[in-house]
């Protein structure tokens, strides 16, 4: 006898909104296939079309978490910047104050910039931020400008405390990430030599020691 014969209903399988989880792993997917089609192809080359399909999802499906295409690689920034600022961190030994902090910072911003994935977005700004000159914006936005600030406190607090001379802090800090980065990551986009992992620590700790050397109160002439 079948199951309709006794009055049982077929087995069904559930309908109606997905779980929280099943929600949260599409939107994952989505952003994880919308990151390697920027970052692989550019920002004009790609499209909401061809990221829904390598998805496997229907347009709408983007567009009901994402009005358009730069929202939706503002949140592919901002996935790839919470996964940076999330790389842990090594406490700075006190007793190597304001130097040890910098040669901190330095070590974490080099190991983040020189990612793949960091890389290849550095030459998407490059590529593309003459026509699309909010890109950078967005990438400020999306992290980069909290870490420029943090770092701009940390020199500000030195200076009203007399252990540097007066400068404007948030200038310092961008000519301080210069300094760090722009050697290291001209080299690891192919336009000199790459650095080891030898070459690169040995250049955080000049990049340092030049940097403090700039901004040190200097004795007065006896």
């Amino acid at each position: 006898m079948s199951r309709t014969e006794t009055g049982t209903s077929p087995a069904r399988r559930p309908s109606g909104r997905p779980t929280a989880a099943g929600a949260a792993h599409l939107v994952a997917r989505i952003l994880d296939t919308a990151t390697r089609a920027f970052l692989d192809h550019g920002y004009a080359a790609t499209s909401i079309e061809t990221i829904a399909a390598e998805a496997g999802v229907a347009k709408r499906t983007l567009y009901a978490r994402w009005r358009d295409k730069p929202a939706l690689f503002r949140a592919v920034l901002e996935t790839l910047m919470a996964r940076w600022l999330a790389t842990p961190e090594t406490p700075a030994d006190a007793a190597d104050g304001l130097e040890g902090a910098l040669l901190q910072i330095a070590r974490r911003v080099l190991a983040v910039a020189l990612e793949p994935d960091a890389l290849a977005l550095h030459r998407l700004m490059i590529a593309e931020s003459g026509r699309f000159p909010e890109l950078a914006d967005m990438v400020r936005q999306s992290g980069s400008a909290a870490g420029m600030a943090r770092i701009a406190g940390l020199l500000a607090a030195e200076m009203t405390g007399g252990r540097l001379v007066p400068l404007d802090p948030g200038l310092a800090a961008e000519q301080f990430l210069y300094l760090v980065l722009a050697g290291p990551q001209r080299r690891a986009l192919g336009l000199a030599p790459p650095l080891d992992a030898a070459g690169v620590e040995a250049w955080a700790h000049q990049a340092v020691t030049l940097f403090l050397n700039g901004c040190l109160p200097r004795s007065a002439p006896g």
